[in-house]
């Protein structure tokens, strides 16, 4: 079966030789029709999704490019933009702060993937237990402070997908709230000194599972 013959593939004939396997009965397509179909579906897929990656990346270079000419939004060195929508002079948290804060997450064709606010109740989570640019944002508010986070890709999940809401190479933006800030509990001396010839433990992980947590390593 070339390849050229097979955009033409029958999807009712490969189904049905799917299910003549399974079922043990007399194929239609030979094993080796059927594993030549299998090969060209899957790369079609993985090409597909390849392009699809390609085009969120560029939409969202695109997107990040027009919005840093506004005059409210400011670009940090990283390359991450914000916007401080709500002004205060409370304490700023350090990377070592668990902080509380209300959020919403949205794509930036305005698609809402993730919201606190709906789910009516505020998180607790570590500064430096969430993506880059969330513990980049952070660390620039004050408490009582609202700001319009917009994270480009490299500082969000990057190529990977860490749920079907969103895609590989995303731009994220985020409407973020700190609304104070817990310091990390003292570790007990006792504790200390028991502990002393072992590696300190990884920040904890956010104490809600779908905060925007930090990204696993590629």
């Amino acid at each position: 079966m070339s390849q050229e013959g097979m955009d033409d593939l029958d999807s009712k004939a490969v189904a049905q030789g799917i299910e003549d396997a399974i079922g043990k009965k007399e194929q239609k397509l030979s094993d080796e029709e059927l594993m030549e179909a299998f090969t060209y579906l899957q790369t079609r897929a993985e090409e597909r999704v390849s392009a699809m990656n390609q085009e969120a990346l560029k939409t969202g270079e695109k997107f990040l490019a027009e919005n840093a000419k506004r005059q409210e939004v400011k670009t940090t060195e990283s390359g991450l933009q914000y916007e401080v929508t709500k002004a205060a002079e409370g304490p700023q948290p350090g990377p070592d702060d668990v902080v509380t804060v209300h959020y919403e997450g949205r794509l930036v064709d305005g698609t809402v993937f993730d919201s606190s606010y709906k789910r009516g109740n505020p998180i607790d989570l570590p500064v430096s237990g969430v993506i880059p640019g969330w513990v980049e944002g952070l660390q620039l508010m004050h408490v009582g402070e609202k700001y319009k986070l917009y994270i480009p890709s490299k500082l969000a999940y990057g190529e990977q997908s860490p749920s079907p809401l969103i895609p590989a190479n995303s731009v994220l933006v985020f409407d973020l709230e700190l609304l104070g800030i817990k310091k990390q509990e003292a570790t007990p001396p006792a504790a200390e000194e028991e502990s002393a010839p072992e590696e300190k433990a990884a920040a904890p992980a956010a104490t809600d599972e779908s905060a925007p947590q930090e990204k696993a390593a590629e």
